[in-house]
């Protein structure tokens, strides 16, 4: 398995705060709230992850996703939260059996319990486009021959830090309530930061309390955060 579920419940203050974080997706999954993880070491040709799919498309179709790209709801790609760009998936529906391969090419989702954003397109080839989300198991695979856009993409974002990670204790649409959040948590994380993200085209604050940590330190990080204080995402170093 390559990813546990993670686009949490915690002590009010911080639940209280999160689930009021940004809106980044479409269709049915409106709210992204952060929410616990515990990413795998880099993942191999055949590892699985089960979950739940959502989709995305309008309003997003257009816009630069996190690999650079732009994205193009009609093509068959997808987010995920640690799976590097370019990695190639195929996504099965555990209920009615259909599935579609998709390339990461874009970061999340931030909800609980999801684990891929497909586009549109793989969406539409699912048959979910209509209860908006679906159980679903993700499979590694090498890439194909002929890659299905005759287009050649334009060339994907690389990680600078790809063996370190960062501790997330909350995501924001508005940078100052972001920072009141940050606030509330230096006294017990000294390196708590506010960083401006660019998801899906629109801007995001995030609250990391850590951050350049391998990941073993990471995940014990984040595991402490979520006995004591609420929720927390471990994701890949800004």
């Amino acid at each position: 398995m390559f990813a546990r579920p993670i686009h949490a419940d915690a002590a009010p203050f911080l639940a209280g705060v999160i689930i009021a974080a940004i809106t980044l997706s479409g269709c049915a999954h409106k709210t992204r709230a952060v929410v616990p993880s515990t990413p795998p070491a880099p993942a191999k040709i055949g590892d699985v992850e089960t979950g739940i799919a959502s989709w995305y498309g309008e309003p997003y179709h257009g816009r630069r996703s996190a690999s650079g790209e732009i994205f193009d709801m009609e093509q068959f790609t997808a987010a995920h939260r640690t799976l590097p760009f370019n990695t190639w998936v195929e996504v099965f529906d555990l209920d009615n059996g259909k599935r579609v391969e998709v390339r990461i090419t874009d970061r999340g989702p931030f909800v609980d319990g999801r684990i891929i954003d497909v586009s549109l397109a793989a969406a539409r080839s699912l048959d979910m486009l209509g209860h908006g989300t679906a159980r679903v198991q993700l499979k590694i695979i090498p890439a194909p021959a002929r890659v299905p856009d005759p287009k050649p993409a334009p060339p994907a974002a690389t990680d600078p830090h790809p063996d370190l990670w960062a501790v997330q204790t909350g995501a924001f649409s508005d940078p100052d309530r972001a920072e009141a959040f940050a606030a509330s948590l230096r006294d017990q994380y000294k390196d708590t930061v506010v960083i401006e993200s660019t998801i899906r085209g629109a801007a995001v604050w995030r609250v990391l309390i850590a951050r350049d940590l391998p990941l073993d330190d990471a995940n014990r990080l984040a595991a402490k955060v979520r006995q004591t204080s609420g929720a927390a995402l471990v994701v890949r170093n800004p």
